[in-house]
């Protein structure tokens, strides 16, 4: 049963927004309607910024080397973000919460997704479970979301190339 929807889609969303900014209005909106949002206003140059430093926001909180800076950095910003949740049926979705207020532009949104999705992510699976790719050329940011919390790269192509390299390290040293 899944009580509340705002953990794992909305940290994916935010890494999948990171690892490739919108450089535009549109294609922010397109990108969150594909993602299953719901566009309650026009999407506009404002909403671009104000994701854009979500995003700038979230980055520092997978980058946070301790898991109290971690907490820190998620805790303003649940505190910038803060609205209180309100029932609301839209687009025939069904009776649901939202934690913003009504009529809100699509940038507060996502930084109160952002916060609240990736705090109940790290409190649901763990501190540990948001990171960077340990590959050390790859730079993306993923949420862990695997069943046992070891995930260590951010796609299976990074996890073959760093196995082929481990492989091609050891056959060197032989």
């Amino acid at each position: 049963m899944q009580l509340n929807p705002y953990g794992e889609d909305a940290v994916n969303l935010a890494a999948d927004l990171a690892n490739r900014r919108p450089e535009s209005a549109d294609e922010l909106a397109d990108r969150c309607r594909a993602a299953g949002l719901t566009l309650e206003c026009p999407v506009t140059a404002d909403d671009l910024d104000r994701a854009q430093a979500a995003l700038n926001a979230w980055e520092r909180v997978v980058d946070a080397g301790r898991e109290q800076e971690r907490a820190d950095l998620l805790n303003r910003m649940l505190a910038e973000a803060a609205a209180y949740p309100r029932l609301t049926s839209h687009s025939d979705t069904g009776w649901h919460l939202h934690y913003r207020d009504a009529e809100q532009p699509l940038g507060s949104v996502l930084f109160t997704l952002f916060a609240v999705g990736t705090a109940l992510h790290l409190a649901g699976r763990g501190m540990r479970r948001l990171r960077r790719c340990e590959v050390t050329e790859c730079e993306t940011a993923f949420a862990d979301t695997s069943r046992t919390g070891r995930q260590r790269y951010c796609s299976q192509r990074c996890a073959n190339r760093d196995a082929v390299r481990r492989h091609r390290a050891r056959a060197a040293v032989t």
